[in-house]
């Protein structure tokens, strides 16, 4: 079977959307006076429960080191988005949670994020939607 577009190709347009996106993200994030970091820690922490969930399970769902997360939750916590608390269970650790700012910021950080997202993609055709997703879904099993 020939291909009509080498795979390096693909690569090259692949990363080039990947990096405008990305721009396009920082820059929204920009406005809130998060970093990209921080908008990923405020989307784990988004989708716990009330109860937050533990410094070092934080680390591991970033996939970062443990004292690189502690520096996010310390900025974090320094702009009123995070509070930490004792862990019932274990008072040796510590819980981190969204406040109200944090959870708010949360969903206006989405909200940018999906703005930026439908004006890179809004070019496509349903149907292209529906195949670049179909794709990328493919892509990420």
């Amino acid at each position: 079977m020939t291909r009509d577009v080498p795979a390096d190709g693909l690569d090259e347009a692949f990363g080039a959307v990947a990096r405008r996106l990305r721009a396009a993200s920082m820059e929204a994030f920009a406005a809130y006076d998060v970093t990209p970091s921080q908008v990923r820690a405020i989307r784990v922490l988004a989708a716990q429960d009330s109860g937050g969930v533990r410094s070092s399970e934080l680390a591991q769902r970033l996939k970062i080191a443990p004292r690189s997360a502690t520096e996010v939750v310390d900025a974090l916590e320094a702009k009123g988005l995070v509070s930490r608390s004792p862990d019932p269970g274990d008072r040796r650790a510590v819980r981190v949670a969204l406040t109200a700012k944090g959870h708010a910021l949360s969903e206006e950080v989405r909200r940018a994020r999906g703005a930026e997202s439908e004006r890179l993609f809004e070019r496509l055709s349903e149907s292209d939607r529906e195949a670049l997703a179909r794709i990328l879904r493919k892509l990420q099993d």
